[in-house]
């Protein structure tokens, strides 16, 4: 079912691998025209536009764009009591492991008098984006909200796409877990022109521009976040979900099947390989595959993901060659499922989020383990991290000298401001000490 890249015998270079390991075939450049049109469509036309752009790409026109606070608050006592317990647990959980990424400040005295203060300042507003599409994604609210908010974010604008499904309104439960956790600026709105309305603002829909925005969405929203990244931050490109998984002989072939069946479902793109240095445990993962794809309610989606270019079964001498095609895959969601996960560890250096021994699968990290599960996609983990309180935060230096300490150091940036030929920098420091 998966196509098999045998590495067995080889030691490929790192440029190498990186053209070796499989990948979906998406291009978010092609996606850069028809973007960048949506994105000028609601500059010029505010609220009609994404209006128009609901009808035309949604099938649905809401009545608003703005989702009146009595639908949150309706959609909160309308759901489902187990679902609220659910989320509310999640909530905890992500908040607790969210707070601890906030960094303390950190004071640094270099001589008496000379301070250089750390400080993690918060951007003040964030717009973050929950996709629709094939799902429903209460937990993308979850993950969004509760890093801005441990993070110390102000002033915080939710969007999901209308659903037909649904006269027009987002979905309910996006709704209810919004107003859950208190946020009451939330946009029937999707796609680039989502991301456009956040970067821009929508001035008479009274919706501000935002410093940051984040969240997954499909290929459009991808291109819509590379085009206003000179005009606000954003998190990543989230693409196609991806899974990797390592495993040896005593791994368990069941557990290992379900779980690249598991990010398979997300979608035809999504990418699910296996990296083993064994033969028997490979073959054990193909058979429980047929059956788990044939059983599960996804089949054809997860079967076309499975067989598709960007999924593999790879065959490696050991668990160091392992780790080696693991780093120039950067995967999204990596697990280890081998005897001595530490050893293996060890050596990984990329990766969006790590689950480590047989039970720990990433679907835990979809819900309830307390990571994040807002993670780099399409090998983009090999320099972006997942998203966390730190995404909304910005370090910040504070410089406190006195006199002394200034005159201490005079001659060293006179110094380097005459090699520069900068000689107004030096004199900066040198006036104030000619009274």
């Amino acid at each position: 079912m998966l196509r098999t890249l045998d590495l067995r015998g080889t030691r490929p270079t790192a440029s190498e691998l990186l053209a070796l390991v499989p990948r979906a075939e998406t291009d978010v450049t092609a996606a850069l025209a028809p973007a960048g049109r949506i994105i000028d469509e609601v500059r010029e036309h505010g609220e009609q536009a994404l209006l128009d752009q609901a009808e035309r790409f949604d099938g649905v026109r809401p009545a608003t764009v703005r989702v009146p606070a009595e639908q949150l608050r309706d959609a909160l006592v309308a759901l489902d009591p187990e679902v609220r317990a659910a989320v509310e647990s999640t909530i905890a959980r992500v908040r607790e492991a969210s707070m601890a990424q906030v960094p303390v400040p950190v004071v640094t005295v270099l001589a008496p008098g000379a301070v250089v203060e750390q400080r993690w300042q918060p951007v003040d507003r964030v717009g973050l984006y929950v996709p629709g599409g094939k799902a429903v994604y209460p937990s993308s609210v979850v993950m969004n909200v509760v890093p801005a908010q441990a993070a110390g974010v102000r002033s915080i604008a939710l969007a999901s796409p209308p659903q037909s499904d649904h006269d027009g309104r987002i979905h309910p439960t996006i709704a209810a877990v919004a107003a859950l956790l208190g946020v009451d600026e939330v946009y029937a709105m999707g796609g680039a022109g989502a991301i456009g309305a956040f970067a821009y603002g929508v001035p008479d829909l009274g919706l501000e521009p935002v410093q940051r925005v984040t969240g997954p969405g499909n290929v459009f929203v991808a291109a819509a976040k590379r085009l206003v990244a000179g005009v606000t931050g954003i998190d990543a490109e989230a693409g196609p979900t991806d899974i990797l998984v390592i495993a040896d002989a005593g791994a368990d072939p069941d557990f290992v099947a379900a779980d690249l069946v598991s990010q398979a479902e997300h979608d035809e793109l999504a990418a699910s390989v296996l990296v083993t240095d064994s033969v028997e445990l490979a073959e054990a993962v193909m058979a429980r595959l047929e059956v788990r794809v044939a059983a599960t309610k996804h089949g054809e989606r997860v079967r076309q993901a499975i067989t598709g270019p960007q999924s593999a079964l790879v065959l490696v001498d050991d668990l160091e060659q392992a780790a080696a095609f693991t780093n120039a895959f950067g995967p999204e969601h990596l697990e280890i499922q081998v005897v001595d996960a530490d050893a293996v560890l060890a050596g990984i250096d990329n990766a969006g989020a790590i689950f480590i021994g047989p039970h720990s699968p990433v679907s835990l990290g979809d819900y309830a383990a307390g990571s994040n599960h807002v993670l780099p996609t399409g090998g983009t983990a090999r320099h972006v991290a997942g998203l966390s309180a730190a995404t909304f935060l910005r370090p910040q230096q504070v410089v406190r000298y006195d006199e002394s300490a200034l005159r201490e150091v005079a001659p060293v940036v006179a110094a380097l401001s005459a090699e520069e030929d900068l000689p107004a920098h030096g004199e900066a420091v040198t006036a104030r000490f000619e009274r």
